[in-house]
């Protein structure tokens, strides 16, 4: 191994720390994973693994040791344990006060709001009568979530009346969240606005991309988002960069959007590589990986511009087909330009097992490719 290659952790084994192996490899950057076990997405393709979990902090300091800088592929990780490994010396990236706003919401409301950043109406919700207060100001249904803990629509709840909401309060939390209460807004497009930022405070923005949400997981990305104005595309991305430098993140951030129609209202922020961004693989100049990479360890930054007019980004989720390999032959020559990327993942029904990804200049076309794809893998189809 070269002496000299820069080291890099990653804390979570999943399909995001997996995907940054191909762009490390290619910089020659040492990657480094924290896995729950050796069969775990990540551990598949990344050679230096260490078992443990992100919430042990005897796991985090074997996994850092020798590591000049620590990134993540979720945000779970408790705050007092980042503390600890920068007190030992570790460039923690993003740092604990900014991957904050991600773990909690209630912090990423208020931090958001005191910024100016257009958001829902939202309170804390510590009785049924906080609920039913934002209810009278913006009328029923209201978002209920937990304010920590949640992703791919886990802990999220849209109540119609006071009974459902009454229902969904006496559930229990898990330690330190607590309820949130939104508006729901009434959309007619969800939007992922990404940008990378070095410690050095160089960034970067990639087009604003169209999300399809089904069960609350992310089923289909559009880059650049179809039909959205320059302008409102641009201040999209000026809001995405305002906020990654206010609240001081390193490495990719996205912004999950509602559009109206009229207005943009942040919903959700990711400080890592997300999944609105797996196009950028095949369809950006710079993956978001290999800019995470960058950014974190504060390289020149790379370009975001897309190679095509547009990329479609469908994920595989799990079905009744187990085999996925399978599917290659039909999938592969029905489709030569078609792009497959699989995680490693024990199918289950509903699970993120992989994605495909086609770019060019036909929309309709692109859509129609990637979604028989996708319904390939999974069974939906066998045809």
């Amino acid at each position: 191994m070269d002496p000299t290659a820069p080291r890099l952790a990653i804390v979570g084994g999943g399909q995001l720390a997996r995907m940054s192996a191909a762009p490390a490899t290619a910089l020659g950057i040492h990657l480094r994973v924290l896995a729950t076990a050796p069969d775990e997405s990540a551990a598949q393709a990344i050679p230096d693994v260490v078992l443990g979990r992100h919430d042990d902090i005897d796991a985090l300091l074997r996994v850092t040791d020798g590591c000049q800088v620590v990134t993540f592929d979720h945000e779970h990780v408790p705050p007092q344990h980042l503390e600890q490994l920068e007190a030992a010396g570790v460039a923690v990236r993003p740092g604990p006060s900014a991957l904050f706003h991600a773990q909690d919401k209630v912090h990423m409301r208020q931090a958001l709001s005191d910024l100016g950043a257009p958001c829902p109406r939202w309170r804390v919700a510590e009785s049924l009568a906080d609920v039913e207060g934002l209810a009278e100001e913006t009328g029923w249904p209201v978002v209920l979530k937990t304010s920590r803990g949640g992703y791919d629509g886990r802990g999220v709840w849209v109540v119609a009346d006071a009974d459902e909401a009454d229902a969904v309060l006496a559930q229990p939390l898990g330690a330190g969240a607590r309820w949130l209460a939104e508006e729901r807004i009434d959309f007619v497009q969800e939007l992922s606005a990404q940008v990378a930022r070095s410690p050095s405070g160089q960034a970067v923005a990639y087009p604003v991309v169209r999300t399809v949400q089904r069960d609350g997981i992310c089923a289909e990305v559009v880059a650049p988002a179809p039909g959205l104005a320059a302008e409102r595309a641009a201040a999209a991305q000026e809001l995405a960069l305002r906020l990654a430098g206010s609240l001081g993140v390193t490495g990719m951030l996205a912004v999950e959007l509602f559009d109206d129609g009229d207005s943009l209202f942040v919903n959700e922020l990711a400080m890592r590589p997300h999944n609105s961004g797996h196009w950028t693989i095949e369809g950006a100049r710079t993956s978001q990986f290999e800019n995470h990479l960058r950014a974190v360890l504060d390289l020149p930054l790379g370009d975001p511009r897309p190679v095509a007019p547009y990329a479609v980004m469908v994920n595989i989720l799990g079905g009744d087909v187990g085999d996925l390999h399978g599917a290659y032959r039909h999938v592969l020559a029905r489709d030569p330009g078609l792009k497959v990327h699989l995680y490693g993942k024990e199918v289950r029904p509903g699970r993120k097992v992989g994605h495909v990804t086609v770019v060019g200049d036909d929309l309709d076309d692109l859509l129609a490719r990637g979604r028989h794809a996708a319904d390939y893998f999974s069974g939906a189809i066998d045809e």
